[in-house]
This record gives C-alpha cells, structure tokens and sequence, in this order.
C-alpha cells in the first residue's frame, strides 16, 4: 500500500498541460511531482567545500541512491508503508511514505571526482569540495622601491 499525499496546486499547476496539449516536461521534473515527500536538507558552505545534510531517519545506506549527472546532484529513496498485519488498525499515520526525489545545481567550482557522502544516525551528509584552482588565493604586490622588477607577484593558496 503506497500512501500519496493530494496535492491541489500540483493538480492547478499540470492543468495547462492537460487543456492546451503543453510540452511534456522533462523526466526529471516528472520525478519531482511523483514524489510523494521530500526530506529537509541544509547546505553550507567554507573556503574548501559545500556541505548538503539531508534528514533520512529510518534509512539504510543501501536504500538512498546520489547520482550526479549533468551539472545536478540528485538524491533518491523511497520509505515503504509497514505491512498491515491482522487485528492492527492504525488511528494516525503522520509520518510521509514513498519515493523522494531532491535534486541540486552543482556550482562550477565543485571538483565533480572527489565528492563524497557519510550516513550515520539518519543523517546523509555530501561532501562537494571545491577545485582547488576555484579557491581563493593571496596576491603579494611588490612596491616599484623595494625591487626594480615591478612584474614580480607571489601567488600563494590562501591558509
């Protein structure tokens, strides 16, 4: 049993697209509105990484999937209903099932190779550190007086 939440403005947001024949959105959009939850995330951000936290209690590794492709970063899973057992009625069901779609633009200064991501006490943490060319760098100006060669500049990594 696959509990989906009704959502109006979904319904009011595809009614152009069923009166006038609209172009089909593209499949990942498609996933989007099929999802049936999304979990809350934060991103961060610091000289050397970007950091997304994505809430998923009750998750297994093995139930999340994080592809990149094209530029995104998109995370996938889906929470199954518990089986309904004879004699077991259930008087409020608040928790969200189902398929979870969350996808993200990855900025040009991500070094796509070395991204990395940790599950640990229903947090999934993915880890997008930046080139190391995109980081921001020190510019040592020598003064005309100190030198006669003016072209000198020290470029160093900033620490």
């Amino acid at each position: 049993m696959n509990l989906m939440r009704f959502d109006p403005y979904r319904e009011f947001a595809s009614l152009p697209d069923r009166l006038f024949g609209a172009p089909r959105r593209n499949e990942r959009e498609d996933e989007m509105y099929m999802a049936a939850w999304a979990p809350p995330v934060d991103i961060t951000e610091d000289k050397d990484r970007i950091l997304i936290t994505a809430e998923l209690p009750g998750f297994k590794e093995d139930q999340i999937e994080i592809q990149t492709e094209n530029g995104m970063l998109t995370l996938r899973g889906e929470r199954k209903f518990e089986k309904e057992i004879d004699g077991k009625s259930y008087h409020r069901v608040e928790r969200a099932y189902g398929q979870f779609v969350r996808s993200f633009s990855l900025p040009n200064n991500v070094d796509r190779e070395k991204i990395r991501a940790n599950f640990h006490d229903g947090l999934l943490q993915v880890e997008l550190p930046k080139r190391e060319d995109a980081r921001p760098k020190n510019i040592k100006i020598s003064s005309g007086t100190e030198s006669k060669k003016a072209e000198t500049i020290d470029v160093q990594a900033k620490k």
